[in-house]
């Protein structure tokens, strides 16, 4: 149907002009079939069509009213869920600078500073993609660290799933109780039927699964590589007392030289008791072989651990929780160059230009600074271990960075949250988040390496040695 006959039926229909009117408009001449001129009536097919208009276009208009009133809801609730978003970055940031409140130069400038903001980042949510800016943190200090935001940790172009997230946001502090507003706010339509009630079936859920996950048989599993650390986090436990106590964690690099989580457990980072439980309860489930190489910080009980349970594993400290040690026995004004001194240890070429590199930085501060010098030269062997091995791994066994990144934006860095939380509520958190991040751990460089190191090949420097033939 033409345009201008439908105005002309519309206009019948609601009687905005009368019959005679309408006839004044040289609708005869237009519209012969509407309009006879003799008997001064509507056509049958005129009729017809405006008896179809009636029928079709209320039904036509109530939809598209329905969809203009849904798509204003829409980019208010969008537009609402933006400014709580924005409102969370910014608070964090500041109180991420309030902690350095009292850190100032020498004229009384504070050191750490909001500078601006980043260029604005899209993020996709359940309601549609949301544009926020987060502050620019400006850190002065010599010793500076980039400040990673744990409500939009770098890189991220969408919200994680509720697998991922709910973990994330108990292990922050958020209770319970605050769950359904957070997840709202975040994934609109998919928080659905996400009440407290459902959060806490959920975790129920969580918990069981983790029961059975730590009671999972291991034999024929061999793991060429753990790595080993303790983690505190913001939750605020039952037993205020055991301060130092924490989730200790292993992470393992299979034949294939794929990563997995291999043990959680809740205990004491420096307690050689709760590491012994942890790994003799990996032996008793069928883990009879040990990993050739463990990578973990000095002051664990793990190594302790490790020498009872599996004799034959070597040690590799971390180098990222040694710089840290060593740096803290240090004044912050020459902190920065001793860090490019140990830089510069760790990632010589060879064993012969670390060791050239090590004998330069005691040289150069073992007068003056003595303490962290011993805290160098007593694992003076066990930093270098790494030597004796493919050195396509060296990237992946010098640090226990994969435990790091992991919980980077959920472990403790503020006071801890008032509210009280469980410790298997907890330990099951640590557990779903950590076998959700293992679906994006890369597997090792150089993994075809692997079964050589297994078979017995020796490395020097990183390389292959060649066996010499004795005639």
């Amino acid at each position: 149907m033409r345009k201008n006959e439908i105005l002309f039926f519309y206009a019948l229909r609601n009687k905005k002009l009368s019959y005679n009117q309408m006839l004044c408009l040289e609708t005869k001449k237009t519209y012969p079939l509407l309009v006879t001129k003799h008997t001064m009536s509507l056509g049958i097919e005129a009729k017809r069509r405006i008896r179809l208009m009636k029928q079709n276009e209320p039904i036509e208009e109530k939809k598209q009213e329905k969809e203009e009133v849904k798509s204003l809801l829409e980019e208010i609730i969008r537009e609402g869920a933006r400014k709580l978003l924005q409102a969370a970055i910014e608070h964090e940031v500041n109180e991420y600078i309030s902690s350095f409140s009292d850190t100032t130069d020498e004229k009384g400038r504070r050191m750490v500073v909001k500078n601006g903001f980043l260029p604005e980042r899209s993020i996709l949510t359940g309601i549609g993609p949301l544009s926020v800016k987060q502050p620019r943190v400006r850190d002065k200090r010599e010793d500076k660290e980039v400040f990673t935001s744990s409500i939009l940790p770098r890189y991220l172009r969408r919200i994680p799933s509720l697998d991922n997230l709910i973990p994330a946001l108990y292990l922050k502090g958020i209770s319970t109780g605050d769950f359904t507003e957070a997840l709202s706010a975040i994934l609109g339509d998919k928080a659905k039927g996400l009440s407290a009630n459902t959060i806490v079936r959920l975790k129920r859920q969580w918990e069981e699964e983790y029961k059975q996950w730590s009671k999972r048989e291991l034999t024929g599993k061999r793991y060429v590589y753990f790595w080993a650390d303790g983690i505190y986090f913001n939750v605020r436990l039952e037993d205020p007392e055991n301060k130092k106590q924490c989730f200790i964690i292993i992470i393992g690099a299979l034949e294939d030289g794929t990563k997995e989580l291999v043990a959680v457990l809740d205990g004491y980072r420096e307690s050689k008791l709760s590491w012994m439980e942890l790994l003799s309860g990996l032996k008793q489930r069928g883990l009879e072989e040990g990993p050739l190489l463990a990578i973990g910080d000095g002051g664990l009980g793990f190594w302790a651990a490790m020498s009872e349970i599996y004799p034959e594993t070597r040690q590799q400290r971390c180098w990222v929780h040694k710089t840290a040690n060593i740096l803290d026995k240090m004044p912050k004004s020459v902190q920065s160059k001793a860090k490019e001194k140990i830089h510069d240890i760790y990632m010589a070429p060879t064993r012969q230009q670390a060791l050239v590199a090590y004998n330069a930085f005691v040289s150069l501060y073992h007068a003056k600074f003595e303490k962290a010098c011993e805290c160098l030269t007593k694992d003076k062997d066990i930093l270098l271990t790494f030597y004796d091995f493919p050195c396509e791994h060296w990237i992946h066994i010098r640090s226990t960075n994969v435990i790091e990144s992991t919980f980077a934006t959920v472990r403790l860095r503020t006071k801890k949250t008032k509210g009280c939380g469980s410790r298997l509520a907890t330990l099951t958190m640590v557990f779903k988040l950590a076998i959700e991040a293992q679906k994006t751990w890369l597997r090792i460089k150089g993994y075809k390496l692997i079964p050589k190191l297994i078979n017995g090949t020796r490395f020097v420097d990183g390389e292959i040695q060649e066996e010499i033939q004795v005639a």
